[in-house]
């Protein structure tokens, strides 16, 4: 027998995995960032956008008194840069991203933005460092969001707020099938996506020491309105008219039905570390 191959081999397996794992998650969102179109200036960016502004004004406001985290640099590079909205408004804005041409991206974008390739499970500040922290479709796309959880109230101050947003298993307009249909056949852009029931997403919140004070949502749309809307401005700009008229019909429901919010594709924990 070779001395310690029968208790080291196993462990020593489950690391080479995660390591392996952890690679192609990398490698996929490197070039996702290298490749994926920039999707401002969409009619349903726009959307989003102006529900992340409602969400940060209501929950953080007023946002000059905070040193604010999020925990990707997505929307920076490619889509809302509410990140830039949020630095307009006063508040120190940081923000971490797997990606290396995503965040300097965002860097290039907004130079008020301060970008780290980090991962969101690991992040690169110490305890305490941040007044709030905005997550707003992270964490579905790894397998173990209560870690990235743990993460944000680590970094939380006493009394911060983590706005914790992720997709809505229960979408009236069942996107979370569509996602599974188009992830079947290779066709959707963002990789493993999970989503989640408000229930779950609260008892893994509060799992991590968080208390919930708030739940809400954004983006009562349907799935697919949103992805041709952005198919149409990224790649057939003479097709966008079609794209903006489906799309108008749900931001008037949101400006004048606003109970239809809580319904929307993206839903929100709002959560407070315990002073």
């Amino acid at each position: 027998m070779r001395s310690g191959s029968s208790s080291a081999s196993p462990c020593t397996a489950d690391n080479r995995q995660a390591a392996g794992r952890e690679t192609t998650y990398r490698r996929f969102w490197t070039e996702v960032g290298d490749t994926f179109p920039d999707l401002g200036g969409a009619r349903s960016t726009e959307f989003y956008r102006r529900d992340e502004e409602r969400l940060l004004t209501e929950q953080l406001a007023p946002l000059r008194r905070y040193r604010l985290l999020k925990t990707d640099l997505w929307d920076e590079a490619k889509n809302t840069r509410i990140l830039g909205w949020a630095a307009a408004q006063g508040a120190a804005v940081h923000g971490i991203d797997i990606s290396e041409p995503i965040a300097r991206a965002a860097r290039v974008a907004d130079a008020r933005i301060h970008a780290t390739v980090a991962d969101c499970r690991r992040l690169p500040f110490g305890d305490e460092s941040f007044d709030a922290v905005y997550s707003m479709g992270t964490i579905e796309h790894v397998t173990d969001s209560a870690t990235a959880v743990s993460e944000m109230w680590r970094v939380l101050k006493p009394g911060g707020r983590a706005l914790v947003g992720v997709p809505n298993r229960w979408d009236p307009f069942l996107r979370p099938l569509l996602v599974t249909v188009l992830s079947a056949v290779r066709l959707y852009a963002y990789g493993y996506e999970k989503s989640y029931s408000r229930r779950g997403l609260r008892s893994m919140v509060e799992s991590r020491g968080f208390v919930v004070v708030a739940e809400t949502a954004i983006l009562f749309i349907p799935g697919w309105i949103r992805m041709l809307d952005l198919a149409c401005h990224a790649y057939a700009p003479a097709l966008r008219p079609i794209g903006e008229a489906l799309v108008r019909p749900f931001e008037w429901l949101d400006e004048h039905l606003p109970a239809v919010r809580r319904h929307g594709y993206l839903i929100v924990a709002v959560c407070e570390k315990p002073r």
